[in-house]
């Protein structure tokens, strides 16, 4: 299944929006059986930007995904307190080993 690797970057004085906002991700996506039972992972960058890292069941289930009220709402709720970010702008990104902080939830 496809795995994805999200980073949004915090708008300033927006960093408790958004890790509110991801708390509420994997929830709303499991509601409507669009991920895997695998845990995410959020982490931190060394520039704040947080990183979430799932599983979706399949192509079928992103698509679906995009044409749901639940999730197209929660989708407003980061392109309010953050930036979409490709993996490669974040500054670690090219370190062999690139080390990121956990982030509790």
């Amino acid at each position: 299944m496809p795995y994805v690797i999200a980073c949004f970057r915090p708008k300033p004085g927006k960093e408790q929006e958004l890790l509110e906002v991801v708390r509420d991700h994997m929830p709303v996506l499991r509601t409507h059986d669009l991920i895997t039972d695998r845990p995410c992972s959020v982490m931190r960058a060394p520039d704040g930007c947080i990183i979430e890292v799932f599983e979706w069941k399949s192509q079928v289930a992103i698509e679906a995904a995009h044409n749901n009220d639940d999730v197209r709402a929660l989708w407003k709720r980061y392109e309010a307190c953050c930036e979409y970010i490709p993996l490669n702008q974040l500054p670690n990104a090219g370190d062999m080993f690139a080390g990121f902080e956990p982030v509790d939830l």
